[in-house]
């Protein structure tokens, strides 16, 4: 049969609903069938013959949902396509004016809702994970009590320094736990509360006489036992987040006569430092 025939009968056999190797058995062809694919190039094959889309039922969902007025983050959560997918899906899809003045007034109300539900629940587990932590810890013998004020001091006193020597012991923080936490380490190295001083160091645009307030309460010494307070020039420039009424300074801690305090100290540090090497 001349190649021209076949072509045609090839054609007529897809046009009858026929499957590309159902043509190359009754045309004698092989199943290879190069020049076959050349003679139905554009005849589209039947569509019993057509392999199902794995997405073809999460497509019927996504245009059902639209078709609903469903938003795409809504259509997105359900049937867990990229967005650029959904674009190709349902751009074709109308929706009423109705429709898009709800999606319009919901939109940005749903985002802060959605944005506030995942604050609270970073806030919930945050919580949970702090308070499971603070339940290992029961109580606190006198050598743990002793590590753990020469590590505060470590991190937020003052130290000596080649070109400053005879530095006292001074330790300031904004934390009303750590400070309680090391006046009762400076009570365990014997010394003397007659001793201790207190000074506020806060931003001037702040609640001065709130925060002395705060702080004498914090550490049981009257508000004229006070040093001057330390003002901090405000800069309006500088976008500052310590603001607000939980903002109350920093307390900073003066021992009198503690030149030989600040040195033990170093050396309690310089041991530590050598016990984890160990």
């Amino acid at each position: 049969m001349p190649a021209d025939a076949r072509r045609d009968q090839a054609v007529e056999l897809r046009q009858a609903g026929l499957s590309r190797s159902q043509i190359a058995d009754a045309l004698g062809l092989g199943r290879g069938g190069e020049p076959l694919s050349r003679w139905l190039q554009g005849i589209p094959p039947p569509a019993w013959a057509r392999r199902p889309n794995a997405k073809d039922d999460l497509r019927a969902t996504a245009v059902g949902m639209r078709a609903e007025g469903r938003s795409y983050r809504e259509i997105q959560s359900e049937v867990g396509v990229a967005k650029s997918t959904l674009s190709l899906w349902l751009r074709d899809i109308p929706l009423s004016e109705e429709q898009k003045e709800v999606l319009a007034q919901r939109g940005p109300a749903a985002t802060r809702a959605n944005a506030e539900a995942a604050r609270a629940n970073a806030a919930r587990r945050r919580a949970h994970v702090q308070a499971q932590a603070a339940a290992q810890i029961t109580q606190l013998s006198e050598s743990e009590l002793f590590v753990a004020g020469v590590v505060a001091y470590w991190a937020e006193g003052s130290k000596n320094k080649p070109w400053r020597s005879g530095q006292g012991t001074v330790f300031i923080n904004s934390d009303p736990d750590l400070i309680q936490l090391f006046l009762r380490w400076l009570e365990l190295v014997g010394v003397e509360r007659a001793r201790v001083q207190f000074r506020l160091m806060i931003h001037e645009s702040a609640d001065v006489a709130g925060s002395l307030r705060h702080w004498s309460k914090i550490v049981g010494a009257p508000e004229a036992a006070f040093s001057k307070t330390q003002l901090k020039a405000h800069n309006p420039r500088t976008v500052r987040r310590n603001v607000g009424e939980d903002y109350h300074g920093c307390l900073i801690i003066y021992v009198r006569r503690s030149a030989d305090l600040t040195l033990q100290i170093a050396g309690w540090c310089q041991g530590l430092a050598a016990a984890h090497r160990r």
